[in-house]
C-alpha cells in the first residue's frame, strides 16, 4: 500500500525554509540581558545594604548652616576642633524614631568629651518635627531645618536616617545609612576623641 504524504515545504528556489534573522537577534538580546542581570545580582547580593559608597567620605564635609528648630542658627564651620555627628532625620521616618533615644544618650555621654551632635530635619514641617521631638523627650541638640531637601542633596543622602561623622579638621570620615547602633558610634566616633 502506498500513501500519499504531503511534500515538505520548499521555497520557490527549491531551498528548505530559513529561520528569520529577527528571531536570532531577539534571542541574543534576551541572553545578554539575562547575563547582565546575573552579574548585577551576583555582585550585589553579598553586600551589606547599609554600606553605601560616597565620594564625600574622606573629603571636606559639605557646608551645613541654617536656622534650627529651636529658633537659633547653626554653622558647622563654627565647630572646627570638635567631632561633629550629623544625623539626617524626619518626623515621618520610623527608624528615626527608634534611633532617637540612642542619639540622646550619645549627646549626654559624648558631648562633654567634645562631640557636637546636630540634626538635619529634612522634607518636614516645623510643627511635625517639634511634635516628633516632644513625643520622644524633647530636643537635646540642634536640628537645622531643611524643608525642601536642599541640604540632604548636598550631603548625598539616599534616605533617612543617615548619619555622618566629621572630624576635628572638618573632614567627613564616616557615613552610616539606616538606623544607628551603639557599636557603630563606638567604632567611628570614640577613636577620633583619642587622636590629638
Amino acid at each position: 500500500m502506498t500513501t500519499d504524504a504531503a511534500p515538505a515545504p520548499i521555497l520557490e528556489d527549491g531551498a528548505p525554509p530559513r529561520r528569520s534573522p529577527r528571531r536570532g537577534l531577539g534571542l541574543t538580546v534576551v541572553l545578554t540581558i539575562g547575563a547582565l542581570l546575573a552579574v548585577v545580582l551576583g555582585t550585589g547580593l553579598g553586600r551589606n545594604p547599609r554600606v553605601v559608597d560616597s565620594v564625600l567620605v574622606d573629603g571636606p564635609a559639605p557646608p551645613l548652616a541654617g536656622a534650627t528648630l529651636d529658633g537659633d542658627n547653626f554653622d558647622l564651620a563654627d565647630h572646627r576642633g570638635e567631632v561633629v555627628l550629623v544625623n539626617v532625620w524626619a518626623s515621618w521616618c520610623v527608624p528615626c524614631r527608634r534611633e532617637y533615644p540612642l542619639l540622646q544618650q550619645a549627646q549626654r555621654e559624648l558631648g562633654p568629651l567634645g562631640v557636637q551632635l546636630v540634626g538635619i530635619n529634612t522634607q518636614d514641617s516645623d510643627e511635625e518635627a517639634r511634635a516628633f521631638l516632644d513625643g520622644l523627650g524633647g530636643e537635646n541638640y540642634p536640628s537645622v531645618l531643611d524643608p525642601d531637601g536642599r541640604l540632604a542633596v548636598e550631603w548625598g543622602i539616599f534616605g533617612v536616617p543617615e548619619t555622618f561623622v566629621v572630624d576635628q579638621d572638618g573632614r567627613l570620615v564616616a557615613r552610616h545609612v539606616g538606623e544607628l547602633s551603639g557599636e557603630w558610634l563606638t567604632t567611628n566616633v570614640l577613636p577620633l576623641l583619642d587622636s590629638p
